[in-house]
């Protein structure tokens, strides 16, 4: 947090050759956090008996489902209008041929499932008849008309794209930290997380 505040490049909302901008590094941690939690919610929640807590529970998952839904609308329009910064050359050069094809496909499938995840949880809960509230405020639109049969075809479609979100996560985190710690070359100072690489 330290280099972080003395690097002014990271305190620009556009990128450095090397660094992500702080608008793309605020929405890559807060989806980050959304995602996590909605899942770790959603794992939680399907195993509790029906009551008023799992009630609770089902509400907060929804929210954070819309919300993870406008941050990565956000982050893709924020991604299409300020190119982010390419591999430091040192990191490009010593990265084979199929890792890098992994990086890329791993990051296109990801912000596929950014959307599919909650639009395929938005579909279920209007088919199963249970409409959004996003924090109890404002109500949200049903684009699915009320069908207890085509709720539980979307179901288990929701369901496995959240759990190949979850995969990719842990894949992208493991890729992080191989880039971190062994190969040494700083690659999550592009995400502000210490000093840029070089």
């Amino acid at each position: 947090m330290h280099q972080l505040t003395r690097d002014p490049s990271a305190m620009s909302s556009t990128a450095s050759p090397s660094r992500y901008g702080a608008t793309a590094i605020a929405l890559h941690w807060l989806l980050a956090v959304g995602i996590v939690g909605a899942f770790g919610v959603g794992v939680y929640m399907t195993g509790l008996p029906f009551s008023p807590a799992r009630l609770k529970l089902y509400n907060w998952h929804k929210w954070a489902g819309v919300t993870i839904l406008a941050l990565s609308a956000a982050r893709l329009l924020w991604r299409l209008a300020n190119r982010p910064p390419a591999l430091p050359a040192s990191i490009d050069k010593a990265m084979p041929g199929w890792q890098r094809a992994a990086f890329h496909g791993t990051h296109h499938l990801m912000y596929l499932l950014f959307f599919a995840v909650p639009l395929t949880g938005w579909a279920y809960s209007s088919a199963a008849g249970f409409p959004i509230v996003w924090f109890g405020v404002l109500p949200l639109p049903d684009f699915m008309p009320v069908d207890k049969a085509l709720a539980e075809s979307i179901k288990p479609l929701h369901e496995l794209s959240a759990f190949g979100l979850a995969g990719l996560v842990v894949l992208h985190v493991a890729a992080a930290l191989k880039h971190q710690f062994i190969d040494r070359d700083r690659l999550l100072g592009r995400m502000g997380l210490g000093p840029a690489p070089r």
